[in-house]
């Protein structure tokens, strides 16, 4: 299970942020280990992933900078709101993404974290480049002319 499907998934937090800084090439589904509060933090929809991003360390992944609130009903056994967070992935994936990042000089983006149909906590990651100021102004350019393209046709009926 590299690649999500397309499901309708119950997003608890989304980095729309990402695709604006970032060229997404590839997206990889991954779980995370999370505490019960974290999980009832998660289904509230509290969590931030605005910089959120996967580092490798010691052959395995973690979520780093993700803001998962504290949950107030959980009063003694709550978590920490910005530990990092292990990622579970295949082996041999974990071994691409590594060699990608190194390599390549990409990094591991966060672009959401969700809930699948089994009730499981995911990670979709974007193997991302990031994009330069031009490139920035390019999209919007490119994202207004659709804009006007698309009322254009509307007024001609």
């Amino acid at each position: 299970m590299a690649k999500r499907k397309n499901s309708s998934a119950n997003i608890s937090a989304q980095n729309r942020k990402a695709r604006h800084d970032f060229f997404i090439e590839e997206n990889f589904e991954a779980g995370i280990m999370l505490s019960g509060s974290e999980v009832k933090s998660l289904r509230a929809g509290r969590a931030t992933i605005t910089e959120a991003y996967a580092s490798a360390e010691n052959d395995e992944l973690f979520l780093v900078n993700a803001y998962i609130p504290e949950y107030e009903s959980a009063r003694s056994i709550n978590h920490e709101p910005k530990r990092p967070r292990k990622l579970l992935m295949h082996r041999r994936e974990i071994d691409k993404l590594q060699n990608a990042v190194n390599r390549k000089g990409m990094t591991l983006v966060a672009l959401s974290i969700y809930f699948n149909d089994g009730g499981l906590a995911k990670v979709d990651l974007g193997l991302a480049r990031g994009k330069q100021q031009h490139d920035k102004r390019q999209d919007i350019k490119e994202r207004d002319w659709k804009r006007n393209k698309a009322r254009l046709m509307r007024a001609k009926g």
